[in-house]
């Protein structure tokens, strides 16, 4: 039995005979809005609703073969159809988001690329934060609806589209062999922590990823998890793992992730710095049909000059002409 608080005095009671995460079965309508994706059950049997609205930043953990990469798949397949921009860094080669080209506004492969990519998208955050104080430096008479501090209360018209950065595999960004790439490090962290602390105003939010998330990848690592309000959890190989995923806001969910079982990839433990939690798991949606998904939205890519240079390239799919409609046939043998 499950009970949530409507309103003051009334409390909803929900009854679940039996495990609906065993197999996985989406309502068919969910009533969401703009920067809203349905993207997992929870284990009341309700839809758990990634709101980036309300929840601007997050960190997703998990092992190999955990279905964090479903998830993922799910959130660009859910932004896809939106207006919105979605920026990538793959370090692994781009294997994970690579198939999501069509519809990516900019994509990073490797981690001197990345190098370059965030301090622009730094300088578009600022550029934001310029138009948001010119709207507050209007005429004293004013209408107070008019008056900003974020994005969000611009008029339409002069409106940025608001951006997400999927970050796959973040301990890649963490990572040095010399003295050279330790600065780049550094560069990339406190550029990371900045669009993490002051993103959420301008319209910028952040999707980190990765198996493991901690103090131990080196310096800034554990500001950078501090401003990422979101968190899900699922199955990773130890219990270090889980707890720097939950510990520092859901202690008592650490147990619910250890306890997930290989056999049930897609499984995890959604939380946030409210301290509440719950038990989630993802549909099963094949690569194909999330590439197919982005493709078919390819169109809705926004303009941004400054991601311009970072724009991966879309192999065109060949043309299959049809064979005739009649074979012929020779007059005489």
């Amino acid at each position: 039995m499950y009970v949530t608080t409507v309103k003051p005095g009334v409390v909803e009671l929900r009854l679940v005979g039996f495990d609906v995460l065993r197999r996985v079965r989406m309502p068919r309508k969910v009533d969401t809005g703009f920067h809203q994706v349905p993207v997992a059950l929870r284990e009341d049997a309700m839809p758990f609703i990634r709101d980036y609205r309300a929840v601007p930043h997050q960190l997703t953990l998990g092992a190999t073969l955990s279905g964090k990469s479903m998830y993922l798949r799910h959130l660009i397949a859910g932004l896809a159809p939106q207006s919105v921009a979605l920026v990538g860094i793959d370090c692994k080669r781009g294997v994970e988001l690579a198939p999501f080209a069509a519809r990516l506004s900019a994509l990073a492969t490797e981690p001197e690329r990345a190098a370059e990519l965030l301090p622009v998208l730094v300088k578009e955050m600022e550029d934001r934060y310029d138009l948001i104080k010119a709207r507050q430096g209007i005429a004293p008479d004013t209408p107070a609806e008019e008056i900003t501090s974020d994005v969000w209360g611009l008029p339409e018209r002069d409106r940025p589209v608001p951006v997400v950065l999927f970050v796959d595999e973040v301990a890649e960004l963490f990572l040095v062999a010399t003295r050279k790439d330790e600065e780049r490090r550094d560069e990339m962290v406190t550029q990371l922590i900045r669009l993490a602390q002051l993103g959420r105003a301008a319209g910028i939010y952040l999707e980190v990823c990765g198996q493991r998330f901690g103090a131990e990848l080196g310096k800034g690592a554990t500001m950078l998890r501090a401003q990422l309000t979101g968190r899900v959890c699922h199955r990773v190989n130890d219990e270090a793992s889980a707890k720097m995923a939950l510990g520092d806001i859901a202690p008592e969910a650490v147990m619910a992730a250890c306890g997930i079982a290989p056999e049930r990839p897609g499984l995890a433990v959604a939380g946030d710095t409210s301290g509440g939690w719950s038990r989630i798991r993802t549909p099963y949606l094949s690569l194909g049909d999330a590439a197919e998904t982005c493709r078919e939205s390819a169109h809705l890519v926004p303009d941004l000059p400054a991601l311009k240079p970072f724009r991966p390239d879309v192999p065109v799919r060949p043309v299959e002409t049809p064979g005739p409609a009649v074979w012929p046939r020779p007059v005489t043998d």
